[in-house]
């Protein structure tokens, strides 16, 4: 599901609550909507870009754009961060 080993970095989509983790596609979006067809709730999903290479998170995506609960692409809740790191390492690490 996601893009070749060759590309610069892993695009997904995951949610936090149930642990999953949604990747490839073109775009986040793809990979949001996939989650919210299984029955995820928007707003426990987060979004990011994994660079295996470097071990990398950047934590920016439309995705996070969310006017009640985060006012901007980047994830700026720090225990949400924490969260999504330990579900990348684990899944991706």
């Amino acid at each position: 599901m996601f893009q070749s080993a060759s590309a610069p970095f892993y695009s997904s989509v995951h949610l936090i609550l149930r642990r999953i983790l949604a990747g490839g596609g073109e775009m986040h979006f793809y990979c949001e909507q996939a989650l919210l067809e299984d029955g995820s709730q928007q707003s426990n999903i987060r979004s990011h870009r994994f660079r295996p290479d470097t071990q990398q998170i950047i934590y920016e995506s439309m995705v996070n754009l969310r006017p009640r609960q985060n006012r901007s692409m980047e994830i700026i809740d720090v225990k949400i961060r924490e969260q999504v790191a330990a579900i990348i390492m684990e899944f991706l690490g």
